[in-house]
């Protein structure tokens, strides 16, 4: 039975808050550049992350394309990510332009700013949206056909808006409490949809890499290629493994010196290796397979956390405090017609900066910390609300 391998790397970056006190409300505007807080250097983090992730990760997989005529992938890049690799980093989203001129790397639609949008403001989502799409067709001469939400949150409503907007398929977690007895390993219908198809996240398989690759305590250490192809051919009820993670999962997340390279160098290798096994880009597996169930999600679901809800960013009273009080300020914001304003507001509605802002604990808090630019969450809701208040006051500013 040919079975085949879907992979997704999604890269993005956002705008880091610099250090913004109450002092500098009504004086200083400025909240993102941060030449004078290193800490915080949106620059410095970029330029290290493409150092470590995004050309190494790059310059191997344009090797791989070339090397093997079988091999595709898929990915997606945050609007974010794309502003600050033009200002920073041109030589990397030139990299990202020669993966996609080969005809196999598809890229995904999704949010430019990285937000929850859809669950606060439904014409700002598909603003956001329309955004990235255009981004997408101007620099890479693709019309994303496959939609993901911000941190893969899905929920039955998300489909219904992406088929009515023309996607062919849509991403999500293959959550077990939603599966039941059905397997990721399959192409899937939304609940009332008609067209579109859903593309679930294999995350055990996933997060072997993404996650457990570098742990030496894990039971399977150390991960081969070899071993982990292994595994995909022994699972007999599949049509298609769903490898999603991020971008920065090669070099960044997993180093360098764990051997994460020469396991993406040989993956396609050991994967081809065997008569029927392939890879596919979204719109090969929505056009190759028909769905073989419905997926009914009333209640969202994310791939963050134990959870897999949205309790990420919105688990505590800081974090639906202030994603609340930044989208009430959706008309005003808008009203002004002032272009810095919005485009400012908008970076405010990044899901990380309420990321940041978690108070869980366990593997879950600690992976929260990792991300974050913070000492605690408490000083993340600080900062944050430190700018709310300066943009408030710019509105009255403006009438």
């Amino acid at each position: 039975m040919s079975k085949s391998i879907v992979l997704y790397m999604h890269a993005h970056q956002p705008w880091r808050l610099r250090h913004y006190t109450i002092f500098d409300a009504a004086s200083d505007h400025n909240y993102f550049d941060t030449d004078d807080q290193p800490e915080y250097a949106n620059q410095k983090i970029l330029q290290k992350v493409a150092h470590k992730s995004y050309i190494p990760t790059n310059n191997l997989l344009k090797d791989l394309l070339a090397r093997h005529p079988e091999f595709k992938l898929n990915l997606s890049i945050t609007g974010l990510l794309i502003e600050q690799l033009e200002r920073w980093a041109p030589e990397v989203l030139r990299s990202f332009q020669d993966l996609t001129a080969t005809g196999r790397v598809e890229i995904a639609a999704e949010t430019y700013y990285h937000s929850l949008a859809f669950f606060y403001d439904r014409d700002e989502f598909e603003r956001q949206v329309q955004m990235h799409k255009e981004k997408i067709e101007q620099l890479f001469g693709q019309t994303p056909k496959v939609i993901r939400n911000t941190e893969l949150a899905y929920n039955n409503d998300l489909a219904r808006w992406a088929e009515d907007a023309g996607y062919k398929g849509i991403l999500a977690e293959g959550w077990d409490p939603v599966l039941g007895w059905r397997s990721p390993n399959f192409m899937y219908r939304p609940a009332g949809t008609q067209n579109i198809k859903l593309m679930l996240k294999n995350y055990r398989v996933s997060d072997d890499i993404a996650f457990r690759f570098g742990d030496s305590n894990w039971e399977q250490w150390p991960l081969t290629s070899d071993k982990f192809a292994h595994w995909l051919n022994e699972t007999h009820d599949a049509d298609m493994f769903n490898l999603f993670m991020d971008y920065e999962t090669f070099g960044e997340h997993q180093w360098e010196d764990k051997g994460i390279f020469e396991f993406l160098e040989h993956l396609p290798d050991k994967w081809l290796s065997k008569e029927g096994n392939g890879f596919l880009t979204f719109s090969d597996a929505i056009e190759r397979f028909e769905p073989k169930d419905e997926i009914d999600m009333p209640d969202t679901v994310t791939w963050a956390d134990t959870e897999r809800d949205l309790t990420a960013w919105t688990g505590n009273n800081m974090q639906r405090q202030a994603i609340a009080n930044l989208y009430e300020l959706k008309d005003k914001i808008m009203s002004t017609g002032d272009l810095k304003l919005i485009d400012d507001w908008r970076r405010l509605q990044t899901s990380d900066h309420f990321y940041y802002m978690c108070t869980k604990w366990f593997n879950d808090g600690d992976v929260h910390a990792y991300f974050s630019p913070y000492n605690s969450p408490y000083d993340a809701f600080i900062n944050f609300m430190n700018v709310y208040h300066d943009m408030t006051w710019r509105l009255k500013e403006a009438g």
